[in-house]
């Protein structure tokens, strides 16, 4: 690394700062001691505290706050899928304990179980727009709002609009109410900006809070918390129903995020100083995204042009990696509850676990690599195991080839880190929360058109290839691939140029 890139980039306080691998105050993870966090200031010198804090404990930053939100997010997600599955085979008279086609595969598949699963995943699909449309208009005013009036707030409100639907969803239950009332706790969730708020201002607090070269695997430590809490989740979730149902891990879902709420509010160190003026509802926030896609970042330091055109192509990759994740992560429960898999609750808690335990493998993997590897090159591998393990999805029809996908699969949140944190430095870090507000946008659009595309392909292709989805999926990874490896080609032609002309 250049010293005039991280010039470019730091301001001077951090620069005058050992990095973190170098500073012997720091942890494995990237921390500092609280005297050594670089805090970004609007106004003055003064840096807000937290309500509370422990000064024999090391600082945690955000990633408790990511974890809990995680958590109930993944503790949610399959079980009302499957809530959903169970409530239209009671309304359609379908009895799915008693499928002849899971232990006799002549038998031909019941138009009925057809019917059930085209009706789940299209109301999927209509809660998923609802909740991601409204967020797309709301994420982005929060995450650059957050540049002005602090971080912390960013970080309290979509926790209580998360809390709020899950009250609407166990208020469902109890009462037994139609399926269309799921669609007012997702809008009402959206207005509160829901977990992609969340995500943007966690990676907003983090580009705060790290230096141009340790930033990387500090994003994958935040990934890695997703990872974890929703591993833990899924497991807990799957036996948790089978035993008593849906309403009791329901109650959890509201108390965590709750909790996660309250750890923000009492313990999370305030790094930009609030502007008791700042507005939320302006134009001025949507002008500075613009700003930022039109000038290209940090145009002066390599040419605006380039800068931007780098900008966009990796929100290109960073939209459709992300696309894949969040529209194939929907069909998992659809597609193992189905025929010929037919799992059930602890089945399909035991996947969704080994899915999220890529995320820890991602995070070691992705600091092995990176020994001896250019970030380039490790989304790259990470993109070749999400490829290879799509395919198998595609053509699994037994448990052996489902736990194999998900093995190859073991390095697939590689790629993301990396995107977000070249996405990071490309911006000043005046520009940070503009930017992450940006990709929380890039974000909720990849959860609107993922849940859009797969949850009506699925349907669509059930009566050809089941998994035809995840084989689609996979043809989609190759272009994200394609557009960073010919940055990075670009990039290195470039530097060879430079040392040549020096």
């Amino acid at each position: 690394m250049e010293e005039s890139d991280t010039a470019a980039i730091l301001p001077a306080d951090v620069l005058n700062a050992t990095s973190a691998e170098e500073d012997p105050t720091s942890d494995w993870f990237g921390h500092k001691e609280e005297a050594e966090v670089p805090t970004t200031t609007t106004t003055g010198s003064c840096e807000p505290r937290p309500r509370f804090s422990w000064p024999l404990l090391p600082p945690v930053s955000v990633e408790p706050v990511l974890f809990l939100s995680m958590f109930s997010l993944a503790l949610q997600a399959p079980l009302s899928t499957q809530y959903l599955w169970d409530r239209l085979s009671e309304d359609l008279g379908y009895n799915g304990s008693k499928r002849s086609e899971c232990t006799n595969g002549s038998v031909p598949p019941d138009p009925l179980q057809k019917e059930v699963e085209t009706l789940t995943a299209h109301w999927n699909l209509y809660i998923s727009l609802a909740g991601f449309s409204v967020g797309l208009l709301v994420v982005p005013l929060l995450g650059s709002w957050s540049d002005l009036a602090g971080r912390r707030p960013v970080l309290i409100l979509p926790n209580l609009g998360l809390a709020l639907q899950a009250v609407v969803y166990l208020v469902v239950m109890y009462l037994k109410l139609p399926v269309v009332y799921f669609l007012l706790g997702r809008m009402l969730s959206g207005l509160s900006g829901d977990f992609n708020a969340i995500l943007a201002g966690c990676f907003a607090y983090v580009a705060d809070t790290s230096d141009r070269k340790s930033r990387t695997f500090r994003v994958a430590v935040l990934e890695a918390c997703l990872g974890l809490s929703g591993m833990l989740a899924s497991i807990i979730g799957g036996q948790w129903r089978r035993a008593q149902g849906y309403i009791n891990p329901f109650w959890l879902v509201l108390a965590t995020n709750l909790a996660s709420a309250l750890y923000a509010y009492l313990f999370v160190k305030e790094t930009v100083l609030p502007d008791p003026s700042a507005k939320l509802l302006t134009t001025r926030h949507h002008k500075a995204i613009w700003r930022l896609y039109s000038a290209g970042g940090r145009s002066s330091e390599d040419g605006g042009g380039f800068q931007r055109c780098k900008l966009w192509f990796y929100t290109l990759s960073f939209f459709l990696v992300v696309m894949v994740h969040s529209g194939c992560r929907e069909l998992y429960v659809l597609y193992e509850l189905s025929s010929p898999l037919c799992w059930g609750p602890a089945l399909i808690g035991y996947g969704s676990a080994a899915q999220h335990l890529a995320y820890l493998s991602s995070l070691l993997g992705l600091k092995i690599m990176q020994r001896c590897l250019e970030d380039s090159w490790v989304a790259l591998v990470g993109l070749a195991s999400n490829i290879t393990g799509l395919v198998v999805f595609s053509v699994a029809d037994t448990i052996q080839l489902m736990f194999t996908g998900y093995g190859l699969c073991f390095l697939f949140m590689a790629s993301t880190p990396v995107l977000r944190s070249k996405l990071s430095k490309l911006v000043d870090p005046s520009e940070q929360g503009a930017l992450f507000a940006s990709v929380a946008c890039v974000e909720s659009l990849c959860f609107l058109v993922g849940s859009g595309v797969f949850n009506s392909l699925y349907p669509a292709t059930l009566y050809f290839m089941k998994g035809f989805s995840f084989l689609f999926a996979a043809i989609i990874l190759f272009i994200p691939a394609g557009i960073i490896g010919t940055l990075q080609c670009v990039d290195q032609r470039r530097e060879l140029r430079d040392s040549t002309v020096s």
